[in-house]
């Protein structure tokens, strides 16, 4: 039978039962069909991964916490996107794949050519969205972390907060990521579609951002955002 890995927020100690969410429970037995005695995996964020055997599926489902393992699937480089917001399912792809890909934060940014705009509570609507994503695909990947997609934020309010190793993707530097000592801990800045405009790489700059160039292409924002974390782990990360 497939093995089943799924987010829970709740805190699980081996030999105890835990209930699990009601859309877990539909999951597991309408869709999955999985009947008592069955095994999955869980995880709740804090590194662990724990192996738990389904006992009651009656009206809630719950299970009996069996063992509790040690996740050692993360990447020794801890790794936050600045992302431009993209238009529609772009944005969900990007978040599923840099998850996918190992980053630990992703920042949805507000920027100067963003064609989204969120506002009142569509903001906090997305952002929930988004974490799902980021959630789910946590659990397909393998990882045991939550990778937290933070609130949305202008590139002043990212700029604002001092960053260590902070880098501006830009077709027209000069530099690139082979050429940068190696570090454990970055933040990679990425527009939306249309890029950033020359004003925002120059606060990114002013800032102490790096700019970087990925290749000779001009590349679509999920494109680069995607390959500049594949980079960045291969000559970085693990």
């Amino acid at each position: 039978m497939k093995n089943i890995r799924l987010y829970q927020n709740k805190v699980f100690k081996v030999g105890s039962e835990a209930v699990l969410d009601k859309d877990v429970h539909h999951h597991l037995l309408k869709v999955l069909r999985f009947p008592i005695g069955s095994m999955i995996t869980l995880f709740n964020g804090d590194g662990y991964d724990y192996v738990a055997k389904i006992v009651s599926v009656n009206r809630i489902c719950k299970v009996e916490v069996n063992t509790r393992e040690k996740n050692n699937s993360e990447s020794s480089l801890d790794l936050t996107l600045a992302q431009g917001i993209a238009k529609g399912e772009k944005m969900d792809f990007l978040i599923q794949k840099a998850v996918e890909l190992g980053v630990n934060r992703i920042v949805p940014l507000q920027t100067e050519r963003c064609v989204v705009r969120l506002k009142g509570e569509k903001i906090a609507k997305r952002i929930e969205h988004w974490q799902k994503i980021a959630n789910h695909a946590c659990a397909q990947s393998g990882r045991a972390v939550v990778v937290e997609v933070d609130t949305q934020k202008t590139l002043s309010e990212l700029l604002s907060v001092k960053v260590s190793n902070g880098f501006v993707l830009h077709h027209q530097a000069t530099n690139t990521l082979s050429n940068i000592k190696p570090t454990s801990k970055a933040t990679i800045l990425i527009g939306p579609e249309g890029g950033l405009s020359e004003q925002e790489i120059e606060l990114a700059n002013g800032a102490g951002f790096q700019s970087v160039l990925l290749g000779k292409r001009i590349l679509r924002t999920e494109t680069a955002s995607l390959a500049a974390i594949a980079n960045m782990q291969l000559l970085w990360g693990n």
